[in-house]
């Protein structure tokens, strides 16, 4: 069977940024249809730790953490790990990762970042509020907590850089961390806190809200795993190998299943899947007021609408190995020595595939040689903070509004030209 919408946009994925693509689309007067075999928002954007970082402008690839990381990537219990068997087909991805922690190559990414993020918190509110769940934007600030001067020395450059575009924090001791925070345990004797950043009460409730909007708005919804991309004359034809259907422009938005629908036309993306977990409390004894970070161990502790959530771990290992608990369960370790009396006893556990790319940077734009062919995928550890500005973005952008140089540094492109280089 094949359906047609030759003057309308096919979004494939119905996660958080497909989803704010496909908000800002409408919006703008496309017709639009999302493809995703899960409902929406579903997936990884129902599972990640909720923080709105709009000043999240250091790559994970930064100068002074790359001996720290290849120390923890040998450790099966630290907050970054590859598993041994994983490593010959992670190895291209790492070589792009250590490219990228040169020095100015970390300001170009520092600058794109600050575009992208810049009044991300502020964006999230007017779009919960747009959808009806304006209560599910906090903006009582985040808690980054360390043991102490020597744990906070090995982020130091990371919050330097931070600082200088634009982020607002408060260096506090352990009496101020006591009192904004009574259950931090004496471990954390110095921390952050940042005013300004905010976290979402409810990921899937955010997005499912977000759905709803979109079908009120006559968007359309097509529960189908979309496995290759055509071109001819008339436009695109996409298909699951049962059914297809016709758009006129394609947005790939599949997070970390977008890989081989770009592959099969020419365009390798790096991409890999830094497998996430969370741990999730639906009747805690203790809940935070706010998001409390244990940083030197990774791990973000929100307060949830529905409980308290625990999420963190980097975990390598591909889109088909089963969750594994055991790994889930180092956050238990890892949370209960900053909030030393908190119960953690048989919490649900999640695991989520992040779309990452070695330089911190997604891909967003068009793809070149490629007529009406369009990226949104690969924000990594910030995809729920990146959604609402990567929307409005796409949306100019198509309409031919936006200046090219916008969305340079996130073009495809750039991948295509480092392979070049290093041959």
């Amino acid at each position: 069977m094949q359906h047609k919408q030759s003057d309308g946009v096919a979004i494939v994925g119905a996660g958080i940024v497909g989803l704010c693509t496909a908000y800002a689309m409408r919006q703008a007067g496309w017709r639009v249809t999302l493809f995703d075999p899960n409902p929406p928002g579903s997936q990884c954007s129902s599972g990640n730790a909720g923080a709105l970082s709009s000043r999240s402008v250091a790559p994970l690839a930064m100068p002074g953490v790359l001996g720290t990381a290849w120390s923890m990537l040998l450790d099966a219990t630290s907050p970054l790990h590859i598993p041994p068997r994983y490593w010959l087909r992670a190895a291209p991805w790492l070589a792009g990762f250590v490219a990228a922690a040169r020095p100015a190559r970390v300001r170009v990414i520092a600058d794109a970042l600050d575009r992208l993020l810049a009044g991300s918190v502020d964006a999230h509110a007017r779009l919960a509020a747009e959808v009806g769940v304006p209560h599910l934007v906090r903006r009582n600030g985040q808690l980054h907590l360390y043991p102490g001067e020597r744990e906070f020395a090995k982020d130091r450059a990371s919050w330097n850089l931070k600082r200088e575009y634009g982020l607002k924090m408060e260096q506090v001791g352990r009496a101020a961390i006591a009192e904004m925070e009574p259950a931090v345990g004496p471990a954390y004797g110095m921390g952050l806190f940042l005013p300004d950043e905010g976290w979402m009460a409810e990921p899937l409730r955010y997005a499912q809200a977000i759905a709803a909007r979109l079908a009120q708005m006559d968007a359309s919804f097509v529960t189908a795993r979309i496995a290759a991309l055509s071109r001819d004359d008339a436009g695109w034809t996409l298909t699951d190998g049962a059914q297809r259907w016709h758009a006129g422009r394609v947005v790939v938005c599949a997070g970390a299943w977008s890989r081989p629908l770009l592959a099969a036309l020419g365009h390798d993306v790096p991409l890999e899947t830094q497998r996430g977990y969370h741990l999730h409390l639906a009747q805690p004894n203790v809940q935070p007021g706010r998001v409390v970070v244990l940083a030197d161990r990774k791990v973000f502790i929100t307060p949830m609408d529905g409980g308290l959530r625990i999420a963190g771990t980097v975990e390598f290992g591909g889109l088909e190995r089963p969750l594994n608990r055991r790994r889930a369960m180092l956050l238990a370790g890892h949370t209960q020595a900053g909030l030393p009396g908190l119960q953690i006893e048989a919490p649900s556990v999640w695991m989520g595939h992040r779309p990452c790319l070695p330089d911190s940077l997604p891909v967003l734009g068009p793809v070149p040689g490629q007529p009406g062919l369009w990226c949104a995928f690969g924000h990594g550890h910030l995809g729920l903070t990146g959604s609402a500005n990567t929307g409005p973005l796409l949306a100019r952008a198509m309409a031919g509004q936006a200046d090219p140089a916008e969305l340079a540094p996130y073009a495809i492109e750039r991948f295509a030209r480092g392979a070049a280089q290093a041959a």
